[in-house]
């Protein structure tokens, strides 16, 4: 994420065009509708550039008409000017109505659509991005640039940004106006614009200071919310509610200060820009009164002036208005082109080719992996699985048996070393093709807040209910959902809070089972259960794994009795291996660590090879290490 943020308007520009950038391939959908609105737009500035003119003729008619009665001459077409001028301007005002009425949709609707898409497209990407760059982020952050910032700029570009293109075209059309009418006075008029500028850039540069500080203040307020009400159970159980209702009330004084902050200043530059437009006029009216004096301009053409004036000035009153919120929505655009800029660590190379169905041969050669750059997990670990052969990896909480897991799935690439699945190199296979064909079910195996039927399914999209019920006999589910009011139509809470952790567990085994995997893995799939639901668990596993490569990751040796083999871990290597009982009897003996077969590789604090070795290797067509 980046660091240093710019603070002033001119400093958030590039910001701002990367925002645009990142919103500009959605605009293609919406262009009938942006060529609409702005159609639109300009029919309201030329209804604005009209309306003031029957005024002028009204003035200009009824002036002539007193000085023509005091010479005694009094024209008979008076009333029809009046009429007509009373009509011209009933038509103007609402054919400008109108012009306003279907710019406001247009822009609203597009505005809208298009940063929806917007959204739509973050949390898309955000799904892709690696488990390293979840594991350093926090949620509720992540939330709050996909909801509140994109809503932000929603609003601002609806209510704000495309409003003020619109008062900046009418401006600029009346300053052109002004200037055929009397350029001395319009040179009078736009004086006061430098002084604007100069009183607003300060200001301005507070404001965007000061938003900054509050979006990313609101940011951590809902990563403070998100974090505390997802464990609601430890906070309640160690009595923190007083404590988190603190820090919530800090972190909530901090976002009011800081909002409170940029309204004053905001309201600060109104009122500056009220007052030096009121300066312009009143200038203006005492030249122009004296130029009409003078005869160099009719009264009717002076009230065409001033109208223009006031007009012409509604986008600087506009500009101090919505600095606040265009500061706001600059901060909001960078917080998430942040996202969407960040790139996943973990993609199909040029090469990867789809995966057949895997036999399970599991190989995992001088593995290197890290999650703190520097502090690797796994220094240089060999493990090898045969097709279908039951194995447990087993070792102190930290030693990386969990990482195995990460490894085989791709949540994570190896920075040194291969990874191999039937003697092919995992980077060398899709994505697509190599998670489908592995199973994981984990120590606390979340499901989502929707039905037993659809949680089930998720193991394998497009999966028949009689797949899910098969699985979830499969899994000693069944007759429990049955027994749910709803059956497998039952909604559970978030994350599964409605039922027991032993229902959870075997709802996920089910979920495992429609995957249909020749590869399960079972991380600490038995912590935390008591030991009736432990068997009937048990029971489920050893159904769902039959015949399949199954990797048990644990950190209890008894949990590993029945497989094949043992693998130990520690420090971040296989520091021993063999049959079960043999494995568990020289970690009892005296011997511990040191025994017959603990032989491993001198721990290091670096890989011996360079991270990208190995797309280096493939992309010079050289053989990969054996």
């Amino acid at each position: 994420m980046s660091s240093s943020k710019p603070t002033t308007l001119r400093g958030a520009l590039p910001g701002l065009r990367r925002t645009v950038k990142h919103v500009a391939p959605h605009l293609r959908s919406e262009r009938p509708l942006l060529v609409g609105g702005l159609a639109a737009m300009f029919a309201e500035v030329l209804m604005r550039l009209l309306e003031p003119w029957p005024l002028k003729f009204v003035l200009d008619g009824v002036i002539a008409a007193s000085g023509a009665e005091i010479a005694g001459e009094a024209p008979a077409s008076l009333p029809m000017v009046l009429l007509l001028a009373c009509i011209g301007l009933l038509v103007v005002v609402s054919l400008r109505a109108l012009a306003s009425y279907l710019m406001t949709i247009a822009f609203a609707l597009a505005g809208n659509r298009l940063l929806t898409k917007v959204r739509g497209h973050a949390f898309t990407h955000l799904q892709t991005l690696s488990m390293a760059f979840h594991d350093n982020s926090r949620t509720g952050d992540l939330v709050a640039r996909v909801t509140s910032d994109v809503g932000r700029l929603k609003e601002v570009a609806v209510t704000a940004a495309l409003p003020l293109i619109g008062n900046v075209v009418t401006m600029i059309a009346m300053v052109v106006v002004v200037f055929v009418l009397d350029a001395p006075l319009a040179l009078v008029m736009i004086a006061v614009l430098p002084i604007f500028f100069l009183t607003g850039a300060r200001v301005s540069r507070r404001i965007n200071g000061v938003s900054r500080q509050q979006r990313k203040a609101e940011g951590e307020l809902a990563s403070m919310a998100t974090e505390s009400l997802s464990a609601m159970r430890v906070i309640q159980s160690y009595s923190l509610e007083d404590k988190m209702s603190g820090a919530f009330a800090s972190n909530n004084a901090k976002t009011l200060k800081d909002g409170v902050k940029a309204k004053k200043l905001s309201a600060g530059l109104e009122r500056k820009t009220d007052v030096l437009v009121g300066l312009a006029t009143a200038v203006v009216l005492y030249i122009g009164a004296n130029r009409v004096l003078a005869g160099a301009l009719t009264p009717g053409e002076l009230v065409v002036f001033i109208t223009y004036l006031k007009a012409a000035f509604k986008p600087m009153r506009d500009l101090a208005k919505y600095t606040g919120r265009i500061a706001q929505a600059a901060a909001s655009g960078e917080r998430l082109v942040d996202v969407l800029e960040e790139t996943p660590k973990v993609v199909n190379t040029s090469w990867a080719r789809h995966a057949r169905r895997f036999r399970g041969d599991v190989w995992l050669r001088r593995v290197w992996m890290s999650y703190t750059p520097g502090h690797p997990v796994l220094r240089g670990l060999d493990l090898h699985v045969l097709p279908g052969e039951r194995v447990a990896v087993v070792g102190p909480s930290g030693a990386g048996k969990s990482s195995l897991a990460m490894l085989l799935s791709r949540l994570r690439d190896p920075e040194a070393g291969q990874v191999c699945i039937d003697g092919i190199d995992v980077r060398d296979l899709t994505l697509e093709s190599v998670r489908p064909q592995i199973a994981i079910v984990l120590q606390e195996s979340l499901l989502f807040a929707t039905t037993i039927r659809e949680n089930i399914a998720d193991g394998a999209p497009g999966t028949s209910d009689a797949q899910i019920e098969a699985a979830a006999r499969l899994a000693g589910a069944h007759d429990f959902i049955m027994a749910m009011p709803h059956g497998y139509d039952t909604v559970v809470g978030e994350r599964g809070t409605t039922l027991s952790g032993g229902q959870r567990q075997r709802i996920a085994i089910a979920r495992a089972a429609v995957r249909d995997a020749p590869i399960v893995i079972l991380d600490e799939a038995m912590t935390g259960l008591d030991k009736g639901t432990e068997k009937e668990v048990l029971a489920a596993m050893n159904r769902l794994t039959e015949g399949r490569t199954t990797i048990i990751i644990t950190h209890d040796l008894a949990a590993a009795r029945d497989a094949d083999r043992v693998f130990w871990v520690e420090g971040g290597v296989v520091t021993d291996s063999g049959r079960p009982g043999a494995v568990m009897d020289r970690r009892a003996g005296p011997a511990g660590a040191g025994g017959a077969n603990a032989a491993a590789p001198a721990a290091s604090s670096s890989p011996p090879t360079d991270p990208a070795a190995h797309i280096e290797r493939k992309e010079q067509g050289l053989a990969l290490p054996n």
